[in-house]
């Protein structure tokens, strides 16, 4: 039976229902993020911000809560000619995948995090890759996600378990599974919390939260804020 989790925690939407889903099911739960100089460099801090709210607000969790990694991956940076590592508009390439795709990305960071959760005896990796609703990322696919499991399994020798609770659920039911896992003080802390905006705007307020309103990761996420909402019972009238 496991236990303990490390989450892959980058203080966006996805990743801290992730972290709520961790600590509703494991019984001690990490968390750690990677400084790979993102143009959005601006989560690294809105997580910090977020972990301290969910602390603060959510008792029967906060005993869980253990230890939070950060790791320089600089070197991701240096050899990614991304949107979201230089400063260039976002754009669909030839290849038919958005430019905002780091190649190498997720399959760093997983075999980071299970290094990192081989040092920390922790049993489960838990990452906030989707493939229901995203943009195309090959290293956000269940089959990749499988052969990840399996080739860090049999490298460490140990036999790790990656989580992925979003895989198969749009960005709508990642927020209705918020509320579900923590009420609505879950869904107002990550509205108001959490940073997903690739342009790391955290000026403009919208009913989703900080952001640009009009990046993809934006419009990804109030598309489903939108769809979540209308599906929400209308308040009962006062009599």
């Amino acid at each position: 039976m496991h236990t303990s989790a490390l989450v892959l925690f980058s203080g966006g939407q996805d990743s801290t229902t992730c972290l709520a889903q961790a600590l509703h099911k494991y019984e001690r739960v990490e968390t750690v993020a990677f400084d790979y100089g993102q143009r959005h460099i601006v989560e690294l801090e809105a997580r910090l911000n977020v972990l301290r709210e969910l602390k603060a607000h959510f008792p029967q969790w906060a005993h869980k809560l253990g230890d939070d990694h950060l790791l320089d991956l600089a070197v991701l940076g240096q050899v990614s000619e991304t949107s979201l590592t230089r400063d260039v508009a976002f754009k669909m390439e030839t290849s038919g995948l958005p430019n905002t795709f780091v190649p190498g990305r997720n399959l760093l960071f997983l075999t980071l995090a299970a290094a990192l959760a081989y040092r920390r005896d922790l049993q489960v990796l838990v990452t906030g890759v989707c493939e229901t609703d995203f943009s195309g990322y090959p290293d956000c696919r269940d089959d990749t996600i499988k052969a990840m499991q399996l080739a860090l399994s049999l490298g460490m020798d140990k036999r790790f378990l990656i989580d992925t609770p979003l895989m198969w659920i749009d960005k709508a039911s990642t927020w209705a599974l918020a509320r579900a896992l923590g009420g609505q003080p879950l869904v107002e802390l990550i509205v108001e919390h959490t940073h997903t905006c690739y342009l790391g705007d955290r000026v403009h307020r919208h009913a989703w939260g900080y952001g640009c309103g009009t990046c993809p990761a934006c419009e990804l996420r109030s598309r489903g804020f939108q769809r979540y909402a209308a599906r929400l019972p209308e308040p009962m009238s006062k009599p």
